[in-house]
């Protein structure tokens, strides 16, 4: 990957530096999809790990295991490309979808290589300029030859489990099973492959420093290396996600916080460096169609439990979100809690 550059203000800065206490425990809740719960059963399940934790873990999810080795291998097979070959499908401030890394930056806090692609292609977003929209088109690699079969394979199964989690949500929250689908009729959900190779300075850098997800949900795909941390929101420990064989790990993000009106809530995570051992994952971003003004739900507000949040165009966020990767920003990147109504 050829990152060999430190930045001097990252090593002297100890609130970026990775906290070495760390709860190793199974910790957020594991779900099994369809067996043993009824459906009353796993709604409440479902619910009770979107209040209390945020994430949770799925088994007997639907997606079928082959879909999912075939894209972990090819993924890995495009990883193991020369740095020239990978940098063919370099993403730019147009082509704002493809291959990156850390090599070309003195930035080291997100240790990792990453290959992004939308799962709409084009996927329609709003100009610049503000006037109209614009296509973002995905950019293949011409090795290995069947990574974009495998990765639009994949996409199709994880479309159905996230079909189906959302409509568990919604259930959870007195909605109708289908009160999210119109939202994601146009979606500009994307996928990326995340390769962290070994790091010499584990206690130093972050795989992905902490943060938390813009859009609606985002189902992960690990492999056994682990390193994804949840900050527990009981007391703000971090936890160390076990690695479960086969299990999706899932979380809420903040288009759900909003809509819920806070009733769940996004949290924070991060993913730890291994000085031994690389690490591949793949999330899943799923995201509703530039069109939409993200705000609380109607059904969950009322006079005693007013919006707590302005209504805001989710394609105008999510590029200018983007357009942070290309730009260095004078201010805080734009966040929801720009939009919430002072108490």
């Amino acid at each position: 990957m050829g990152i060999d550059v430190i930045d001097e203000a990252f090593v002297q800065a100890p609130e970026h530096r990775p906290k070495l206490t760390i709860t190793e425990a199974e910790g957020i809740p594991l779900i099994d999809l369809s067996g043993g719960l009824t459906d009353d059963e796993l709604v409440r399940e479902i619910g009770k790990a979107c209040k209390q934790w945020g994430f949770f873990q799925v088994v007997n999810h639907g997606v079928p295991a082959e879909k999912r080795r075939r894209i972990e291998a090819a993924a890995r097979e495009f990883f193991a490309l020369l740095s020239e070959e990978k940098k063919k499908v370099r993403r730019n401030e147009v082509r704002v979808l493809g291959y990156y890394d850390t090599e070309h930056t003195k930035n080291v806090r997100d240790w990792k290589e990453v290959f992004d692609f939308s799962v709409e292609d084009p996927v329609l977003v709003p100009r610049n300029d503000g006037d109209g929209v614009q296509k973002w088109f995905n950019q293949w690699p011409d090795k290995p030859a069947d990574l974009r079969e495998a990765c639009e394979e994949y996409v199709k199964e994880v479309q159905k489990l996230c079909e189906k989690l959302m409509g568990l949500i919604a259930l959870s929250l007195g909605l109708p099973a289908n009160r999210f689908n119109g939202f994601f009729i146009d979606q500009t959900s994307f996928v990326r492959l995340n390769h962290y190779p070994p790091c010499p300075i584990p206690h130093l850098a972050l795989g992905v420093g902490r943060h938390k997800d813009a859009g609606a949900l985002t189902v992960l795909a690990q492999d056994d290396v682990g390193g994804l941390e949840v900050k527990r929101k009981t007391d703000g420990e971090w936890i160390r996600v076990k690695p479960t064989p086969n299990a999706f790990i899932i979380n809420v993000g903040d288009i759900i916080q909003v809509w819920s009106n806070e009733r769940y809530e996004s949290v924070e995570h991060r993913v730890m460096v291994n000085s031994e051992r690389e690490r591949f994952s793949i999330p899943f971003f799923l995201n509703p169609a530039h069109y939409t003004m993200v705000k609380p739900l109607e059904e969950l507000t009322d006079e005693q439990n007013p919006a707590k949040y302005r209504a805001y165009n989710w394609g105008k966020f999510f590029t200018t979100r983007k357009g942070s990767n290309f730009r260095k920003l004078n201010v805080e990147n734009i966040q929801i809690h720009h939009f919430r109504v002072s108490e």
